[in-house]
Parts: structure tokens; C-alpha cells; sequence
């Protein structure tokens, strides 16, 4: 354990002097159900919040917050986390149970394990180093995110939310029409509709699919 704990320390670039804190960034519960991560992944959590938040109003000063709010989601959500804490190698070091290892193989439990480590680690920094040099960390880490988020991809389902709850205060109206075809390809229909207008329809392999492509088929009558 000691020589995960330093090659993890070389591998992020940070000399801890309590040790404790980063051996608990990197515990699972299954390991160790008193002295885990859990803790350390709530604050970090809250950190990097923070920390993108900051940092986005200073990259787009004339922004709208809604826009801001989106560039934040996808910036802190459980799917960047993850793959942040692949990029600095996290899940090589983090320490589980012997029953966890043998008993769950879900792929979904494993990254969420390594979401809310990278997390746990953020925690672990801002008590070992303080808040400026755990900003200097999250913004390192994020860099290339940060750069890349200036064209926030907003999906039609929510734009045309957005505009239903600006203009009539309720959301779309969406219904099922129809399936087809076998299991393995399937075609769902789905329409949606405003409160001053007919319903439009869409087709795709999943409901979901269906339903943005009615939304977008609805916004592109009303020129969004």
C-alpha cells in the first residue's frame, strides 16, 4: 500500500506530508468502511465546482448564465471526472475490498468509483495544500476542457424546453405513436407539440432519439 500511495504522489506531482489524507482519497468504502473517500469526495466535489465556476466567468465575462450553467454541467459531471481521473492514471492506485473485487464487475460501478475518487483526490489536496495550489491542480487537470468548452452543444429537447417554458411557462408535450421493426433495429415514433401548435413527429432507434428529432423537426418550424 505504501508504494501505491508513492507512485501516486510522483504521478499527480504532490508531496503529502499526511499521508492519511491521501491514503483515505484513494479507500474505497469496501475496503474500509469507516475511513474512505466518501468525505473527502463531498468537498472536492464542491471545490471543483467553484474552481470551473470562477474560471468560466473569467474565460466568458459576457455570457448568459444559462449558457454558463451548461458549460459547468459538462465540465464537473461524473463523465469528465472519470475521465480525468484515467488521464492521470487514478484507477491504478485506488484501494477496494477483496469481496468487491470478486463480487461486481458492472463497468458503471467501476467508473463511478473513479469519478468520485478523482473527486475524493481534490479534497484530499485542498486540505494537504489549500485552496490556491488545489485551483492550480483542477485548472492543470482540466485545461484542454476548458478550451474546448467555449461551443456548448445544447440538444434540441432542451432547447425546445426552454423555449416552451419562456413563452407558455409548461413544458413540451411529447407521446408515443408507434414502434416497428425487429429488436435488434427497431423504430420508435414519437411527436411533441407546444401550446400553440400541431404535433411533430420524429423517428429513431430509441425513444429518446425519436423525441429530439420531433423537437428538432418542431424547432426548425419555428426558426431555433
Amino acid at each position: 500500500m505504501d508504494i501505491k500511495i508513492q507512485k501516486l504522489q510522483k504521478k499527480i506531482n504532490i508531496r503529502f506530508k499526511n499521508l492519511n489524507l491521501i491514503k483515505k482519497a484513494i479507500t474505497h468504502k469496501s475496503y474500509d468502511p469507516e475511513n474512505n473517500f466518501e468525505k473527502l469526495e463531498f468537498l472536492g466535489d464542491r471545490i471543483l465546482g467553484m474552481v470551473i465556476s470562477i474560471k468560466l466567468i473569467e474565460l466568458y465575462p459576457n455570457e448568459k448564465e444559462g449558457i454558463l450553467d451548461k458549460k459547468l454541467a459538462s465540465l464537473v459531471n461524473r463523465n469528465k471526472c472519470l475521465e480525468i481521473g484515467k488521464n492521470i492514471g487514478l484507477n491504478q492506485f485506488i484501494i477496494v475490498g477483496k469481496q468487491f473485487n470478486k463480487k461486481i464487475t458492472n463497468n458503471v460501478i467501476v467508473n463511478k468509483i473513479i469519478s468520485d475518487c478523482m473527486e475524493a483526490l481534490i479534497g484530499a489536496i485542498y486540505y494537504e495544500k489549500g485552496f490556491k495550489f488545489t485551483e492550480k491542480f483542477i485548472l492543470n487537470c482540466w485545461k484542454k476542457y476548458l478550451n474546448y468548452s467555449e461551443n456548448t452543444f445544447i440538444d434540441s429537447k432542451t432547447k425546445l424546453q426552454e423555449y416552451s417554458l419562456k413563452y407558455f411557462k409548461k413544458l413540451p408535450n411529447y407521446k408515443f405513436i408507434s414502434s416497428s421493426g425487429p429488436k435488434h433495429n427497431p423504430k420508435f415514433k414519437m411527436a411533441v407539440k407546444l401550446e400553440n401548435t400541431v404535433f411533430y413527429e420524429g423517428i429513431g432507434e430509441s425513444k429518446k432519439k425519436a423525441e429530439q428529432k420531433a423537437a428538432q423537426n418542431l424547432l426548425n418550424t419555428l426558426e431555433l
